[in-house]
């Protein structure tokens, strides 16, 4: 969150923000599982503007071995910023943002894995941003979860989350691109639907408790329904390849 002000507003008198939601609508969210034929799970997501691949590969021999766990399966998640995925061109490569995401989200998909199941081996999990309008961590969570699923790996769940924030003292779902660089604060959240536990929690910026817990509900709301738009990508792949019709 830079905390500047921009020139246009971001929420109007009429309470529709700038691209025309209300404060607790998310952007469109469109997802397909299994699109990388080399992969041994993969899925595409396309949440408003962003635009991420994600691709498994694994259960997997570990190297070097020294790394190798004899109780359970190494997760190793790489989150990716594309050069071109951002209006001003990015220097290729993990810089430090993105190796902290690699790590916050490989600590998520770890607590839904079965990875006891898999000793000394990894399971890697590859994301790729190709398009970025804020919100990647959380798109680019979901879309290696539907991945995880799609590579038949057992687990407890699916993850789903969704980020909201505070625009111009309104707490809001789902921010975009300009919301993320000129609103108050950022809180992605992310949970195991089926239990209600959070797995990821993240904020920039300031809320104050009243604005956490308000925001913590809408979050929660939005990833329940995150949720089924996962589950029916996995249903639809399935579908198809039983060469049936998802409409039917």
């Amino acid at each position: 969150m830079s905390g500047m002000k921009s020139d246009v507003k971001l929420i109007d008198e009429s309470g529709k923000r700038i691209d025309g939601r209300l404060f607790n609508e998310m952007r469109p969210i469109k997802i397909e599982a299994g699109i990388l034929e080399r992969a041994d799970g993969s899925a595409y997501i396309e949440w408003g503007n962003n635009k991420i691949i994600a691709a498994v590969f694994g259960p997997r021999e570990i190297y070097p071995k020294h790394i190798q766990d004899p109780s359970k399966a190494v997760l190793r998640a790489r989150y990716n910023m594309a050069a071109f995925s951002v209006d001003e061109r990015k220097k290729p490569g993990p810089d430090r943002r993105s190796v902290e995401l690699s790590l916050v989200i490989s600590n998520a998909l770890s607590s839904v894995v079965f990875l006891e199941q898999y000793p000394r081996t990894a399971i890697d999990v590859f994301i790729e941003v190709l398009q970025a309008d804020a919100g990647t961590r959380i798109a680019g969570l979901t879309a290696a979860s539907v991945a995880l699923a799609d590579a038949g790996i057992p687990m407890k769940d699916l993850i789903a989350g969704c980020a909201v924030g505070k625009v111009e003292n309104t707490i809001v779902l789902d921010l975009n691109k300009d919301e993320d660089n000129y609103g108050q604060a950022d809180m992605p959240v992310a949970i195991i639907p089926r239990t209600k536990e959070i797995v990821l929690f993240q904020m920039d910026g300031d809320m104050d408790y009243q604005e956490i817990k308000n925001g913590l509900n809408m979050a929660l709301d939005a990833s329940m329904k995150v949720y089924e738009i996962e589950k029916e990508a996995l249903k639809n792949k399935y579908i198809k390849l039983a060469g049936g019709d998802s409409d039917e």
